[in-house]
């Protein structure tokens, strides 16, 4: 049996899902993304990544200003899906499309529910230091990920795990469990799974205060800010000068701190800038300082744009 599938995302995120879908045993009748926006310095309306690939492959593309309204209850009265599925859409659903299908609404959510509900899980799992993550598949209900899990997986944060690493991964797991899912809910496999309230904590959006590096801390609590935030929007402090400077990786040392304060670089040896934290240093691997292209530290050190004895600040 074939299901009929309207498929609800947004950014590259969501592409996972939604080519997994248009290859499996069922119909992609439809996709809703959000509205082109303008982007870069020309402010170019940019279509969103989900619009691009679904009208590459033919399949009908809508972009509703609004969900709410007598317009679009009969547009989906007129597409009548058995199914919907939301991946990173970027809109919360009403009341009278979350009751729509027969399946209910899927959702794909980037974390080990009900850990980090919201905007920003899989940065908020590294930026903590957690060792693991995963990927659930829920019910929807009119809450903000709180709705009955169909589905988890669990997947391994390493050490040097940076925000596009996780977010590839998830997104690969979490369409193939998507699939797997609704394949389970067809032939009625699944008992969904109430979350426990206890164990729930929220992933607020990432802010620019979030991104401030602070070198008081830990080693460790600045490297997993460092990946949790790269390669978007990329953690930043300022050199002496004032100067922004964002940070693109770095790596974790086992180096004690000796006689120097917090945000003080102690060495640029083999190429990398080495900076004093509250316990032990941290090495910057690759920069991008304000004004320039991204580089590698080696090259901002051949620039003179940094010097031992410099203390990077918030």
């Amino acid at each position: 049996m074939k299901l009929k599938i309207l498929f609800m995302g947004t950014p590259d995120f969501a592409l996972f899902s939604l080519k997994a879908l248009a290859a499996s045993d069922n119909d992609v009748v439809g996709v809703i993304t959000q509205p082109d926006k303008p982007k870069g310095r020309g402010y170019t309306l940019t279509p969103p990544p989900v619009k691009v690939w679904a009208t590459e492959q033919g399949i009908p593309v809508y972009q509703p200003n609004t969900l709410r309204g007598e317009e679009f209850a009969d547009f989906l009265k007129e597409i009548d899906p058995d199914v919907i599925v939301v991946v990173a859409y970027g809109k919360i659903l009403p009341q009278n499309v979350l009751d729509y299908p027969k399946y209910g609404c899927i959702n794909v959510h980037g974390s080990y529910l009900p850990q980090y509900r919201g905007a920003a899980p899989m940065q908020r799992a590294i930026i903590e230091g957690n060792d693991y993550t995963g990927a659930t598949i829920i019910r929807m209900d009119a809450g903000i990920d709180t709705g009955d899990m169909l589905s988890k997986k669990k997947i391994e944060i390493k050490l040097d795990d940076n925000f596009e690493d996780i977010h590839d991964r998830l997104g690969a797991e979490g369409a193939e469990l998507l699939v797997e899912t609704i394949e389970k809910l067809k032939r009625g496999k699944i008992v969904p799974e109430k979350q426990d309230e206890s164990l729930s904590t929220y992933a607020a959006k990432i802010e620019k205060a979030d991104c401030n590096i602070d070198f008081t801390k830990k080693a460790k609590e600045v490297h997993d800010l460092i990946r949790g935030l790269s390669p978007i929007p990329l953690s930043f402090t300022h050199t002496p000068d004032g100067k922004l400077l964002k940070v693109v990786s770095a790596r974790l040392t086992d180096i004690p701190v000796k006689n120097a304060e917090a945000g003080e670089v102690v060495s640029l040896d083999g190429g990398s800038v080495r900076v004093a934290c509250a316990d032990l240093c941290v090495e910057l691997t690759a920069v991008l300082p304000e004004g320039k292209r991204k580089m590698p530290s080696a090259d901002f050190i051949r620039g003179r744009g940094i010097a031992v004895g410099d203390i990077l600040k918030p």
